[in-house]
């Protein structure tokens, strides 16, 4: 979502421009208390900028406000996950059954805290800060249902692309392969690995994910750099459901799947 579209923004900068308006403050006033350029105030109260805590800050006690202003700062801390992928995450939370497969990167419910910092802050238009740890938060949060929802059997499957990205550089990728070692050890998580060489047509196409809920409907999810789609399609979840099939009747089981990521981690 682009900052001129984002409505928090931009409802939260018009209600600064109402109280100080109402209460007879200059822009220019508001912005030299701050600390901040006139034009730098302007975008926050047009909502092109996020309005800082500082400026929530000082406008509330410049337009006497009690409190009001500096309550718009809960409205304003980003999204754990990204819009597009919180309908699957609800689906996810109650589903009886997970199963995914990942081509190039560590799916996000195996993810070691430094491999998803380092993922996270790489993307493409740059994150701020705040966005970047309530994601990585919201990451670790998502994964605690591994340990704490028994009953739920959680299959995963990675090209092995997926253990070779070097995401965070070298040490962050061996403490993430130990990390997939660690979670396998689960009763309820099946980690498998696809090789190179194998399955290349179906495995090629793109990541999946594929959920069932506790009154047996089933979806599956599409997620690409840019666009995400959740299909409730009997047949368009069929077929996806038959390509993940192809793909785990070529992967390693879970055992051998272990000891490939062992020699992964232990190569130069």
């Amino acid at each position: 979502m682009s900052t001129e579209m984002n409505p928090a923004w931009r409802y939260c900068g018009s209600q600064i421009k109402l109280w100080r308006t109402e209460a007879g403050v200059d822009r220019e006033i508001l912005a030299k208390e701050a600390g901040y350029g006139c034009e730098y105030v302007k975008s926050m109260e047009n909502g092109r900028r996020k309005p800082t805590l500082r400026l929530l800050q000082i406008a509330d006690q410049l337009c006497g406000a009690g409190g009001k202003i500096v309550a718009a700062q809960e409205y304003l801390k980003p999204e754990p996950h990204p819009q597009r992928s919180q309908e699957f995450m609800a689906l996810e939370k109650d589903a009886i059954a997970v199963s995914s497969y990942e081509p190039l990167l560590v799916p996000g419910l195996l993810q070691a805290p430094e491999y998803a910092t380092a993922l996270i802050s790489a993307s493409s238009p740059p994150l701020d800060d705040e966005t970047v740890q309530e994601r990585v938060a919201g990451r670790l949060k998502r994964q605690e249902a591994l340990s704490a929802r028994t009953g739920v059997m959680f299959s995963f499957v990675m090209f092995e692309a997926a253990l070779r990205s070097q995401v965070g550089g070298p040490e962050v990728m061996g403490r993430q392969l130990q990390h997939l070692l660690n979670v396998g050890e689960l009763r309820n998580v099946l980690i498998q690995v696809l090789p190179f060489g194998r399955a290349y047509g179906v495995a090629l196409r793109g990541a999946v994910a594929l959920v069932e809920t506790v009154d047996h409907e089933r979806y599956a999810y599409v997620e690409g750099p840019e666009t995400s789609t959740l299909y409730a399609d009997a047949d368009k979840v069929s077929a996806l459901t038959r390509a993940h099939g192809m793909i785990l009747m070529h992967a390693l089981s879970p055992e051998d799947s272990a000891e490939f990521i062992r020699k992964v981690a232990q190569e130069p």
